[in-house]
C-alpha cells in the first residue's frame, strides 16, 4: 500500500515541479486507491478517499478510467462542502475532458474553477495547456485543408492543362 502511495504522490508533485504535461497515473495506482476507498474506516476518510481515487482515475492513460473519473466527479459536485473541494472537483472534471480530448468543455468547467480562485497555479496551467493544444490543432487542421485545396488545385489546373493542349490539336 505504501509503495501505491509513494506513487500517486510523485505523480502529484510532477504539476508543482512546472512540467508542461499532466501527470499519468498507472493501474496499480488506481488499485491502491481503491482499496484505500474500500478500506476507509470512517465517511471523512472515505470521503478523502474517494477524492484521491478520482483525481488517480482522471489522470490515467485509459479512457475508461478518465470517463469513470468523470461521473463520480459530476455525481459528487453538488454535495460540495466549501468552495476549495468544489474547485478541486471542477479543476479534476476539467483534467477529465482534457484527457478525453473535449477541449471546449474542459475549457468551460476550467473558466468557473478560476472565477473560484483566478490565481492558482495548476489551473493556470491546465488552462495555458488548454490553449497550446488548441493553437497545435487549429494549425494542423489549417495544414491539413490547405493541404487539401493544394492537390485540389494541381489535379485542376493539370485537368485544365490537358483538355486546353487537346484542343490546340
Amino acid at each position: 500500500m505504501d509503495g501505491h502511495v509513494g506513487k500517486f504522490f510523485e505523480s502529484v508533485s510532477s504539476i508543482f515541479r512546472g512540467s508542461d504535461t499532466l501527470p499519468v497515473c498507472d493501474r496499480d495506482i488506481i488499485a491502491g486507491c481503491e482499496t484505500e476507498v474500500a478500506d476507509a474506516a470512517n465517511e471523512e476518510q472515505k470521503n478523502e478517499s474517494l477524492m484521491r481515487l478520482s483525481w488517480a482515475l482522471v489522470h490515467s492513460g485509459q479512457s475508461e478510467d478518465v470517463n469513470r473519473g468523470i461521473g463520480m466527479l459530476e455525481a459528487s459536485l453538488g454535495k460540495s462542502n466549501s468552495s476549495l473541494q468544489t474547485r478541486e472537483k471542477l479543476y479534476l472534471l476539467a483534467v477529465g475532458h482534457y484527457r478525453n480530448g473535449d477541449y471546449t468543455r474542459s475549457r468551460e468547467i476550467l473558466e468557473r474553477c478560476i472565477e473560484i480562485q483566478p490565481d492558482w497555479r495548476q489551473a493556470l496551467t491546465l488552462q495555458r495547456l488548454l490553449e497550446e493544444k488548441t493553437k497545435r490543432d487549429g494549425l494542423i487542421g489549417m495544414a491539413i485543408i490547405t493541404g487539401a485545396f493544394g492537390v485540389v488545385g494541381l489535379v485542376a489546373g493539370g485537368i485544365i492543362a490537358a483538355a486546353s493542349s487537346s484542343r490546340k490539336k
